[in-house]
């Protein structure tokens, strides 16, 4: 309750399509533990200001309709990709090697290689459907005429088509509460609010995986690591930074456009070259006068969010790393932009700049919460390059936040290949390879 009684906001992440794209997750019972995920009629809808609305939906085919003259390239496009989706998941959420679907990973390759300019350049004519890959791209925290920003806006893309972008009924607190469970279920044990200073404080054990970052690493283990291996860490680089607003609203966002109404997430920033510029400026240390959105309305389809007739809202903007900038207002006028009135509807409202982002989670250096740059350079090679990018050179001792490969998102990914490499190397088991089951909505 961030703001108001009654209302429950979404402290970090909102909107969970890698949740259901995750073999790892996937494979969980976590339906079984209390966690019901709830699906928008549409993941996501782009408006622009002639009128005209790009909206994402489950189907590729009814996507292209909202997209005028380029319905038949979105459809040649996207189609393919996502009707590969789970064999391309399998292969990309994870560190760098051979793909075991080659043929579906070198078809989604040929297209992701390029920036997201490059890709809507190659692909589309008109603003709506350029629109639509600039805003998926951007959550890449990116220039969009840097690469990899096309694979991070098709993977998302994809999802969108393939699983959805759903929410979490009650929260996205209860991911979390239904992984402890079921971790408890096996004999686990969750121990919190025992913040750690050293690897000294740590009871003995075969080994150890450190959900943290490069630079809390290096102030944990320091002491037992060589100095080579810590110069690498001190260069990690850490991306843009968040600003975000949580609000309790006197009924729903009046969205000029209906169809906004219809999806889960919104991306707010105009055609792709406003959004390209807004975030042009944040990686060059800049706070754009009209910030890229991105909105989630979570209790229009999720009524145990709010009182009845409430409703509450998320958003945030990219700013640079650290910012203290307040862009309250400037997000809020990109939301009246499209939705004319929104401000009559506030009756509170809660922002985290970024830093009060590192403050509840030491993890967002600067308000980074997706775990370090992931620009083509740190994709596959974050925290440093090794051939296990989740080892360190303490015999045990793994780094399993989303600064190791596939980096950040609600996927348990980088947890997954941490465990597998430790399981391998100090217990000598081969764990299976993950298959494909139900989602952790059971649905």
């Amino acid at each position: 309750e961030l703001t108001l009684p009654g209302f429950t906001h979404d402290v970090c992440s909102a909107v969970h399509p890698l949740a259901l794209a995750s073999p790892f997750l996937r494979g969980l019972p976590l339906a079984d533990h209390g966690l019901e995920l709830v699906h928008p009629p549409a993941p996501l809808a782009h408006p622009l200001d002639d009128g005209t609305v790009a909206v994402l939906e489950r189907s590729v085919e009814a996507t292209g309709r909202s997209l005028g003259p380029d319905a038949e390239r979105y459809d040649r496009l996207l189609g393919p990709l996502a009707a590969e989706a789970e064999s391309l998941y399998s292969d990309l959420l994870g560190p760098l090697r051979w793909p075991r679907h080659l043929g579906a990973a070198v078809r989604f390759g040929w297209q992701a290689i390029r920036s997201a300019r490059g890709l809507a350049d190659g692909w589309f004519t008109a603003p709506a459907a350029r629109a639509l890959v600039a805003g998926l791209a951007a959550h890449s925290f990116l220039p969009l005429e840097q690469r990899p920003t096309a694979a991070i806006g098709l993977m998302l893309g994809i999802a969108g088509h393939a699983v959805g972008w759903p929410f979490a009924r009650g929260g996205s607190q209860r991911i979390a509460d239904a992984m402890a469970s079921y971790l408890r279920s096996l004999g686990g044990q969750v121990v919190t609010g025992r913040p750690i200073a050293t690897l000294d404080e740590l009871p003995e054990a075969r080994a150890i995986l450190l959900d943290v970052t490069p630079r809390q690493l290096i102030r944990i283990a320091g002491h037992r690591l060589p100095g080579g291996y810590l110069r690498r860490l001190g260069r990690y680089r850490y991306g843009p930074g968040a600003f975000k607003l949580d609000w309790a609203l006197d009924g729903p966002i009046p969205w000029r456009e209906a169809a906004c109404a219809r999806a889960g997430t919104l991306h707010l920033g105009g055609t792709l070259e406003q959004v390209a510029d807004a975030e042009r400026r944040v990686c060059r240390g800049e706070h754009p006068e009209r910030p890229f959105v991105l909105l989630a309305q979570p209790s229009l389809f999720d009524p145990t969010r709010a009182p009845s007739g409430k409703q509450t809202a998320w958003a945030y903007c990219h700013v640079p790393n650290g910012s203290t900038v307040d862009m309250a207002d400037r997000i809020e006028a990109q939301i009246e932009r499209f939705a004319p009135g929104f401000r009559d509807r506030i009756l509170a409202r809660h922002v985290m700049a970024p830093g009060a982002f590192q403050r509840y989670n030491a993890n967002y250096i600067g308000g980074d919460i997706n775990g370090g740059v992931q620009d083509f350079r740190q994709f596959f090679t974050r925290p440093v390059a090794r051939v296990v990018p989740y080892s360190t050179p303490i015999r045990g001792l793994y780094l399993c936040s989303s600064a190791t490969p596939p980096g950040g998102g609600v996927h348990g990914m980088c947890g997954y290949f941490a465990a597998r490499a430790a399981l391998g190397a100090i217990f000598g088991r081969r764990p299976r390879r993950l298959a494909a089951a139900e989602s952790p909505s059971g649905r």
